[in-house]
Protein backbone atom coordinates (compact mmCIF):
# COMPACT_ATOMS: atom_id res chain seq x y z
CA UNK A 1 0.00 0.00 0.00
CA UNK A 2 1.50 3.32 -1.11
CA UNK A 3 1.36 5.92 1.67
CA UNK A 4 0.74 9.57 0.75
CA UNK A 5 0.86 12.53 3.15
CA UNK A 6 -1.39 15.30 1.81
CA UNK A 7 -0.94 18.84 3.20
CA UNK A 8 -4.06 20.96 2.67
CA UNK A 9 -5.05 24.52 3.55
CA UNK A 10 -7.73 23.65 6.09
CA UNK A 11 -10.80 21.50 6.70
CA UNK A 12 -13.18 24.01 5.11
CA UNK A 13 -10.97 24.86 2.12
CA UNK A 14 -12.67 23.94 -1.16
CA UNK A 15 -9.46 22.55 -2.76
CA UNK A 16 -8.98 20.30 0.26
CA UNK A 17 -12.50 18.90 -0.09
CA UNK A 18 -12.54 18.36 -3.81
CA UNK A 19 -8.91 17.73 -4.79
CA UNK A 20 -7.85 15.61 -1.78
CA UNK A 21 -10.53 14.53 0.69
CA UNK A 22 -13.08 13.20 -1.77
CA UNK A 23 -10.43 10.88 -3.25
CA UNK A 24 -9.29 9.18 -0.04
CA UNK A 25 -11.71 6.26 -0.20
CA UNK A 26 -11.37 5.89 -3.97
CA UNK A 27 -7.56 5.79 -3.80
CA UNK A 28 -7.69 2.87 -1.37
CA UNK A 29 -9.14 0.78 -4.19
CA UNK A 30 -5.94 1.60 -6.08
CA UNK A 31 -3.74 0.48 -3.16
CA UNK A 32 -2.99 4.04 -2.07
CA UNK A 33 -3.44 5.17 1.53
CA UNK A 34 -3.65 8.97 1.54
CA UNK A 35 -3.80 10.78 4.86
CA UNK A 36 -4.81 14.43 4.91
CA UNK A 37 -2.86 16.79 7.16
CA UNK A 38 -5.18 19.80 7.14
CA UNK A 39 -3.80 23.09 8.44
CA UNK A 40 -5.03 23.52 12.04
CA UNK A 41 -5.09 27.23 11.23
CA UNK A 42 -6.01 28.37 7.74
CA UNK A 43 -3.22 28.76 5.18
CA UNK A 44 -4.79 32.09 4.22
CA UNK A 45 -4.04 35.19 6.32
CA UNK A 46 -6.62 36.95 8.51
CA UNK A 47 -8.14 40.18 7.25
CA UNK A 48 -6.52 42.36 9.90
CA UNK A 49 -2.92 43.01 8.88
CA UNK A 50 -1.63 43.44 12.44
CA UNK A 51 -2.62 39.84 13.18
CA UNK A 52 -0.69 38.32 10.31
CA UNK A 53 2.83 37.96 11.82
CA UNK A 54 1.48 36.07 14.83
CA UNK A 55 -0.80 34.04 12.57
CA UNK A 56 2.12 33.04 10.31
CA UNK A 57 4.25 31.89 13.24
CA UNK A 58 1.36 29.93 14.76
CA UNK A 59 0.48 28.37 11.39
CA UNK A 60 4.01 27.12 10.79
CA UNK A 61 4.38 25.84 14.34
CA UNK A 62 1.15 23.89 13.99
CA UNK A 63 2.52 22.22 10.86
CA UNK A 64 5.67 20.81 12.50
CA UNK A 65 4.22 17.48 13.72
CA UNK A 66 2.81 16.72 10.25
CA UNK A 67 6.10 17.68 8.59
CA UNK A 68 7.90 15.21 10.82
CA UNK A 69 5.33 12.51 10.06
CA UNK A 70 5.66 13.05 6.28
CA UNK A 71 9.11 11.45 6.35
CA UNK A 72 7.44 8.13 7.13
CA UNK A 73 5.32 8.33 3.96
CA UNK A 74 6.23 7.38 0.41
CA UNK A 75 4.98 10.60 -1.25
CA UNK A 76 4.11 14.09 -0.01
CA UNK A 77 1.32 16.00 -1.75
CA UNK A 78 1.47 19.76 -1.17
CA UNK A 79 -1.69 21.67 -1.93
CA UNK A 80 -0.29 25.07 -2.82
CA UNK A 81 1.83 26.66 -0.05
CA UNK A 82 1.61 26.30 3.73
CA UNK A 83 1.48 30.07 4.20
CA UNK A 84 -0.28 31.80 1.32
CA UNK A 85 2.12 33.49 -1.16
CA UNK A 86 5.27 32.41 0.73
CA UNK A 87 7.66 29.47 0.55
CA UNK A 88 8.33 28.35 4.12
CA UNK A 89 8.68 24.75 5.31
CA UNK A 90 7.68 22.93 2.13
CA UNK A 91 11.30 21.98 1.43
CA UNK A 92 11.69 20.03 4.68
CA UNK A 93 8.71 17.72 4.12
CA UNK A 94 9.37 14.16 3.06
CA UNK A 95 9.97 13.42 -0.59
CA UNK A 96 9.28 12.91 -3.37
CA UNK A 97 6.98 15.93 -3.40
CA UNK A 98 4.04 16.62 -5.69
CA UNK A 99 2.53 20.11 -5.83
CA UNK A 100 -1.21 20.38 -6.51
CA UNK A 101 -2.52 23.71 -7.83
CA UNK A 102 -6.03 24.71 -8.91
CA UNK A 103 -5.46 28.45 -8.89
CA UNK A 104 -3.14 31.04 -10.48
CA UNK A 105 -1.28 31.45 -7.20
CA UNK A 106 1.43 33.61 -8.79
CA UNK A 107 -1.16 36.22 -9.81
CA UNK A 108 -2.37 37.05 -6.30
CA UNK A 109 0.72 38.88 -5.08
CA UNK A 110 3.67 40.99 -6.15
CA UNK A 111 5.81 38.18 -4.68
CA UNK A 112 5.11 36.00 -7.74
CA UNK A 113 8.57 34.44 -7.52
CA UNK A 114 7.32 32.32 -4.63
CA UNK A 115 5.37 30.13 -7.08
CA UNK A 116 8.51 29.47 -9.13
CA UNK A 117 10.46 28.58 -5.98
CA UNK A 118 7.70 26.30 -4.78
CA UNK A 119 7.58 24.51 -8.14
CA UNK A 120 11.34 24.02 -8.00
CA UNK A 121 11.09 22.22 -4.66
CA UNK A 122 8.76 19.58 -6.10
CA UNK A 123 9.28 16.55 -8.29
CA UNK A 124 6.00 17.03 -10.14
CA UNK A 125 3.11 19.47 -10.50
CA UNK A 126 -0.57 18.48 -10.78
CA UNK A 127 -2.55 21.33 -12.37
CA UNK A 128 -6.31 21.72 -12.50
CA UNK A 129 -6.40 23.10 -16.04
CA UNK A 130 -4.18 23.68 -19.11
CA UNK A 131 -3.68 27.40 -18.37
CA UNK A 132 -2.04 26.55 -15.04
CA UNK A 133 -0.03 23.78 -16.68
CA UNK A 134 1.36 26.17 -19.30
CA UNK A 135 2.68 28.46 -16.58
CA UNK A 136 4.07 25.78 -14.28
CA UNK A 137 5.75 24.04 -17.21
CA UNK A 138 8.13 27.00 -17.29
CA UNK A 139 9.29 26.10 -13.78
CA UNK A 140 9.05 22.32 -13.70
CA UNK A 141 9.39 19.78 -16.53
CA UNK A 142 7.01 17.24 -14.93
CA UNK A 143 3.51 18.69 -15.19
CA UNK A 144 0.20 16.86 -15.58
CA UNK A 145 -3.35 18.21 -15.93
CA UNK A 146 -5.98 16.60 -13.70
CA UNK A 147 -9.23 18.61 -13.49
CA UNK A 148 -11.13 18.87 -10.23
CA UNK A 149 -13.41 15.86 -10.37
CA UNK A 150 -17.13 15.93 -9.61
CA UNK A 151 -18.83 13.25 -7.55
CA UNK A 152 -21.66 12.67 -10.03
CA UNK A 153 -23.49 10.37 -7.63
CA UNK A 154 -23.69 13.21 -5.12
CA UNK A 155 -24.13 16.15 -7.49
CA UNK A 156 -26.94 14.85 -9.65
CA UNK A 157 -30.22 16.06 -11.17
CA UNK A 158 -33.33 16.01 -9.02
CA UNK A 159 -36.94 16.80 -9.74
CA UNK A 160 -37.49 20.48 -9.01
CA UNK A 161 -40.57 21.28 -6.96
CA UNK A 162 -43.36 22.68 -9.10
CA UNK A 163 -43.34 26.44 -8.88
CA UNK A 164 -43.99 29.43 -11.09
CA UNK A 165 -40.78 31.00 -9.78
CA UNK A 166 -37.78 30.62 -12.05
CA UNK A 167 -34.46 30.54 -10.18
CA UNK A 168 -31.26 32.08 -11.53
CA UNK A 169 -28.59 30.69 -9.21
CA UNK A 170 -25.05 31.42 -8.06
CA UNK A 171 -23.22 29.37 -5.44
CA UNK A 172 -19.73 30.04 -4.08
CA UNK A 173 -17.52 31.90 -1.64
CA UNK A 174 -18.06 35.59 -1.01
CA UNK A 175 -14.66 36.32 -2.59
CA UNK A 176 -16.43 35.87 -5.92
CA UNK A 177 -19.06 38.54 -5.24
CA UNK A 178 -16.99 41.07 -7.18
CA UNK A 179 -17.85 39.21 -10.37
CA UNK A 180 -21.56 39.22 -9.53
CA UNK A 181 -21.45 42.97 -8.90
CA UNK A 182 -20.05 43.47 -12.42
CA UNK A 183 -23.21 41.97 -13.95
CA UNK A 184 -25.67 43.42 -11.45
CA UNK A 185 -27.08 45.83 -14.04
CA UNK A 186 -27.77 42.95 -16.42
CA UNK A 187 -29.44 40.92 -13.67
CA UNK A 188 -31.55 43.94 -12.77
CA UNK A 189 -32.83 44.23 -16.34
CA UNK A 190 -33.63 40.52 -16.49
CA UNK A 191 -35.44 40.46 -13.14
CA UNK A 192 -37.37 43.66 -13.82
CA UNK A 193 -38.58 42.20 -17.13
CA UNK A 194 -39.32 38.78 -15.64
CA UNK A 195 -41.10 39.21 -12.29
CA UNK A 196 -41.56 35.43 -12.06
CA UNK A 197 -37.78 35.02 -11.74
CA UNK A 198 -35.55 35.42 -8.70
CA UNK A 199 -31.80 35.45 -8.10
CA UNK A 200 -30.63 32.81 -5.60
CA UNK A 201 -27.28 33.37 -3.85
CA UNK A 202 -25.69 30.58 -1.78
CA UNK A 203 -22.57 31.76 0.04
CA UNK A 204 -20.87 32.34 3.39
CA UNK A 205 -22.41 35.82 3.72
CA UNK A 206 -24.98 38.02 2.03
CA UNK A 207 -23.91 40.07 -1.00
CA UNK A 208 -24.21 43.85 -0.96
CA UNK A 209 -26.08 44.60 -4.16
CA UNK A 210 -26.60 48.26 -5.01
CA UNK A 211 -29.56 48.22 -7.41
CA UNK A 212 -31.25 44.85 -7.08
CA UNK A 213 -34.30 44.98 -4.84
CA UNK A 214 -34.37 42.78 -1.72
CA UNK A 215 -37.43 40.93 -3.02
CA UNK A 216 -35.52 40.02 -6.20
CA UNK A 217 -32.80 38.14 -4.29
CA UNK A 218 -33.04 35.01 -2.17
CA UNK A 219 -30.06 34.20 0.05
CA UNK A 220 -29.03 30.97 1.79
CA UNK A 221 -25.92 30.33 3.85
CA UNK A 222 -23.80 27.63 2.25
CA UNK A 223 -23.29 24.41 4.18
CA UNK A 224 -22.29 20.84 3.24
CA UNK A 225 -25.86 19.85 4.08
CA UNK A 226 -27.55 22.16 1.57
CA UNK A 227 -24.91 22.55 -1.17
CA UNK A 228 -26.51 19.99 -3.50
CA UNK A 229 -30.11 20.86 -2.68
CA UNK A 230 -29.63 24.56 -3.40
CA UNK A 231 -28.13 23.86 -6.83
CA UNK A 232 -30.87 21.36 -7.63
CA UNK A 233 -33.41 24.10 -6.83
CA UNK A 234 -31.94 26.35 -9.54
CA UNK A 235 -33.15 26.59 -13.12
CA UNK A 236 -30.06 28.36 -14.48
CA UNK A 237 -26.52 28.41 -13.08
CA UNK A 238 -24.39 31.51 -13.65
CA UNK A 239 -20.63 32.00 -13.37
CA UNK A 240 -19.39 35.50 -14.22
CA UNK A 241 -15.61 36.09 -14.07
CA UNK A 242 -13.26 38.60 -15.68
CA UNK A 243 -10.41 38.06 -18.14
CA UNK A 244 -7.65 38.39 -15.55
CA UNK A 245 -4.78 36.02 -14.80
CA UNK A 246 -6.44 35.08 -11.54
CA UNK A 247 -9.78 34.29 -13.17
CA UNK A 248 -8.19 32.34 -16.02
CA UNK A 249 -6.56 30.12 -13.42
CA UNK A 250 -9.95 29.03 -12.07
CA UNK A 251 -10.94 25.42 -12.72
CA UNK A 252 -14.63 26.08 -13.55
CA UNK A 253 -15.77 23.90 -10.66
CA UNK A 254 -18.83 26.06 -9.99
CA UNK A 255 -19.86 25.62 -13.62
CA UNK A 256 -19.26 21.86 -13.49
CA UNK A 257 -21.41 21.48 -10.35
CA UNK A 258 -24.31 23.26 -12.04
CA UNK A 259 -23.93 21.00 -15.07
CA UNK A 260 -23.65 17.84 -12.96
CA UNK A 261 -27.04 18.74 -11.46
CA UNK A 262 -28.51 19.11 -14.95
CA UNK A 263 -28.66 22.91 -15.06
CA UNK A 264 -28.00 25.02 -18.17
CA UNK A 265 -25.27 27.59 -17.60
CA UNK A 266 -24.51 31.17 -18.55
CA UNK A 267 -20.82 31.90 -17.97
CA UNK A 268 -18.02 34.27 -18.88
CA UNK A 269 -16.07 32.52 -21.66
CA UNK A 270 -12.59 32.96 -20.19
CA UNK A 271 -10.04 30.34 -19.18
CA UNK A 272 -11.39 26.88 -18.52
CA UNK A 273 -15.00 28.11 -18.83
CA UNK A 274 -14.38 28.49 -22.55
CA UNK A 275 -12.94 24.97 -22.78
CA UNK A 276 -15.95 23.44 -21.03
CA UNK A 277 -18.38 25.34 -23.27
CA UNK A 278 -16.67 23.77 -26.29
CA UNK A 279 -17.54 20.28 -25.02
CA UNK A 280 -21.19 20.61 -26.00
CA UNK A 281 -24.35 22.71 -26.09
CA UNK A 282 -24.44 23.16 -22.30
CA UNK A 283 -25.35 26.85 -22.11
CA UNK A 284 -24.32 30.30 -23.26
CA UNK A 285 -21.21 32.46 -23.19
CA UNK A 286 -21.72 36.05 -22.01
CA UNK A 287 -19.21 38.91 -22.09
CA UNK A 288 -21.23 42.13 -22.30
CA UNK A 289 -24.24 43.35 -20.35
CA UNK A 290 -26.40 42.68 -23.40
CA UNK A 291 -24.98 39.14 -23.68
CA UNK A 292 -26.01 38.42 -20.11
CA UNK A 293 -29.48 39.88 -20.59
CA UNK A 294 -30.08 38.00 -23.85
CA UNK A 295 -28.70 34.65 -22.64
CA UNK A 296 -30.54 34.50 -19.34
CA UNK A 297 -33.75 35.82 -20.93
CA UNK A 298 -33.55 33.14 -23.61
CA UNK A 299 -33.42 30.40 -21.01
CA UNK A 300 -36.22 32.00 -18.99
CA UNK A 301 -38.48 31.99 -22.03
CA UNK A 302 -37.53 28.55 -23.36
CA UNK A 303 -37.55 25.94 -20.63
CA UNK A 304 -37.32 23.08 -23.11
CA UNK A 305 -34.01 24.48 -24.39
CA UNK A 306 -32.81 24.79 -20.81
CA UNK A 307 -33.68 21.17 -20.09
CA UNK A 308 -31.83 20.05 -23.22
CA UNK A 309 -28.75 22.05 -22.30
CA UNK A 310 -28.91 20.76 -18.75
CA UNK A 311 -28.98 17.16 -19.97
CA UNK A 312 -26.06 17.86 -22.30
CA UNK A 313 -24.13 19.43 -19.44
CA UNK A 314 -24.70 16.42 -17.21
CA UNK A 315 -23.35 14.17 -19.96
CA UNK A 316 -20.25 16.35 -20.44
CA UNK A 317 -19.44 16.12 -16.74
CA UNK A 318 -19.98 12.36 -16.47
CA UNK A 319 -17.85 11.72 -19.56
CA UNK A 320 -15.03 14.19 -18.91
CA UNK A 321 -14.94 15.40 -15.30
CA UNK A 322 -16.22 12.58 -13.09
CA UNK A 323 -14.43 11.92 -9.82
CA UNK A 324 -13.95 8.27 -10.79
CA UNK A 325 -11.96 9.23 -13.88
CA UNK A 326 -9.92 12.02 -12.30
CA UNK A 327 -9.27 9.85 -9.24
CA UNK A 328 -7.90 7.09 -11.45
CA UNK A 329 -5.55 9.59 -13.11
CA UNK A 330 -4.42 10.88 -9.73
CA UNK A 331 -3.78 7.33 -8.51
CA UNK A 332 -1.62 6.60 -11.53
CA UNK A 333 0.39 9.78 -11.04
CA UNK A 334 0.96 9.16 -7.33
CA UNK A 335 1.99 5.56 -7.98
CA UNK A 336 4.57 6.72 -10.53
CA UNK A 337 6.37 8.77 -7.86
CA UNK A 338 5.97 6.17 -5.14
Amino acid sequence: MLKVAAFTGGKNASPARFRVRQYIELLRSHSIDMKEFAAPLSSWPPGKRWMRPAWAVATLASRLPAIGASHFYDVTLLQQSMVSTYVTLEGVTGGPRILDVDDAIWAHTERSEFAKRLAGLCDSIVCGNPFLADQFSKWNSNVVVIPTGVDTDYFRPSSKSSSDTYVIGWSGGSGGFRYLYEIESALKIVLDNNPQAILSIVADRKPDFKILLPEQVKFAFWSPVNEVRTIQAMDIGIMPIDDSLSARGKCSFKMLLYMACGKPVVVSPFGMNRDVLRCGAVGFAAKTTQDWVDSVTCLLSNRTLGEQMGAAGRQVVTENYSMTDTGRKLAGHLAHYG
